[in-house]
This record gives structure tokens, sequence and C-alpha cells, in this order.
């Protein structure tokens, strides 16, 4: 099962492009550290999207070319980024006002695991190394919505989505929507919905790598994403 879905599943760039396409017009978003901040590559031409970074600026840009950056101005990652008109720079506690105030519509965090009540594991796997949660904490319970980018299993073929996470949790109940490798998700009332899967993955197959029930409501669509 985990060759066929290897030949199948969704690029880390192709999950990132299909959450941008759900990014709204006027919205003010963070992108976590890492694999999310590939959505800001893909954001769909037309729509003006506010990005927020911790560290103290909102209306960023795209990422400078090789060559061009100014180290004195990075986001939350510490990689470089350029400034759209109107870009503001405030103080880490400012920042994190914004956050903790409800005036980000949207963050999009990678995961190790996401439970079907909307629990959130991003940050350890309990096994040592980072040694604390950070500022996910915050963008979790701040944002008014707060969705997921992930690959549907591990590097060993388990799940990911599952009845409860078993790794420290960054926040309880706080995730809305999960885009993977193999479909998109809605959580609602408990349960993963399952709104997307790709065409070739048959929906037991589906079932058999989720470690939590998957329900419908409606028709499943069709997970497509730009050949990149």
């Amino acid at each position: 099962m985990s060759t066929q879905l290897d030949t199948i599943k969704l690029t880390n760039a192709q999950i990132a492009w299909r959450a941008a396409q759900d990014l709204e017009d006027g919205a003010y978003v963070n992108l976590g550290i890492g694999f999310p901040e590939m959505i800001a590559t893909f954001q769909p031409e037309g729509r003006d999207v506010v990005y927020h970074t911790e560290n103290g600026v909102l209306g960023f840009g795209e990422a400078p070319a090789a060559g061009e950056e100014d180290w004195d101005l990075i986001n939350a990652g510490k990689k470089a980024i350029t400034l759209k008109p109107g870009a503001a720079f405030f103080h880490h506690a400012d920042s994190f006002s914004m956050v903790r105030g409800g005036h980000l519509d949207l963050a999009v965090l990678g995961a190790y695991q996401v439970a079907e009540n909307g629990d959130l594991a991003n940050w350890s796997t309990g096994k040592g190394g980072v040694p604390a949660v950070g500022g996910a904490m915050d963008l979790v319970h701040g944002a008014k919505r707060v969705a997921v980018v992930t690959d549907h299993v591990t590097k060993k073929g388990e799940p990911k989505l599952l009845k409860r996470c078993t790794m420290p949790l960054t926040g309880v109940g706080c995730v809305t929507r999960v885009y993977t490798s193999l479909a998109v998700i809605d959580i609602e009332d408990g349960h993963f919905v399952l709104r997307e899967k790709l065409e070739a993955l048959s929906f037991d197959d589906l079932q058999a790598v989720t470690g939590a029930e998957l329900k419908t409501k409606g028709d499943v669509g069709v997970l497509v994403a730009k050949v990149l």
C-alpha cells in the first residue's frame, strides 16, 4: 500500500498549491515555518492576502532573488522576505497581541498528528529536541481558523490523522481543515469529514491509512493539484 501511495500522492508543493486556492481576498494570514510558507508562492492571481509573521511584520511579499537578500528583513523562520506597499513593522509583543486578539483570519501549520476532534500536535515527537511549544500555541487559539498541510502518513506509512494524538499537543480542538497528500478533510462535530480525495485512490484505501473514521456529507470531490 505504501508503494502505491508514493506513486500517486501529491508533493509538498502541490499540497501547498491546493491550500493556496482557498485563501480569501483581503485575509490576514500567518503561515507556519517551513512547509506552510510555500503557500504564499501559489497565491491565486487577483487576490490580495496580507501575510503576518510573529517576529513583527505585516504585509511581506515574495522571497527576494538570490543575492538580493536584505538580512534585516526576515520572517519567523529566519528566511529573507520582501515588503509590499503599506507593510508595517512592530514589536514582538504587539505581534502576539494581534494573534491573541483574534485579528488573524487564518493560520496554516504543519503537523505530526491531527486528531478527529481537532487537536494538533506539531512541535515535539515526545523524544526530546525542541524545548517548548513556542508561538504555535498562540496561533492555534488566536487565529479565527486553523488549517494544516501535511503528508497523510508518516515516513513509516503510519497514519498522521488519528482518533487521538499521542504526541505532545500544540492546541486542543483547534484545527478545522487538513490538506494532505491524499485528501482534503474538514473537522466537524468531532469527526473527519472527507471533502476531496485523489481520483486514483478508493475510499476504502484512504480509510485504511487514516487512523479514525472518515465520514462523508454529500458528494466527495476530486482532489486536483497543479503539475509543478
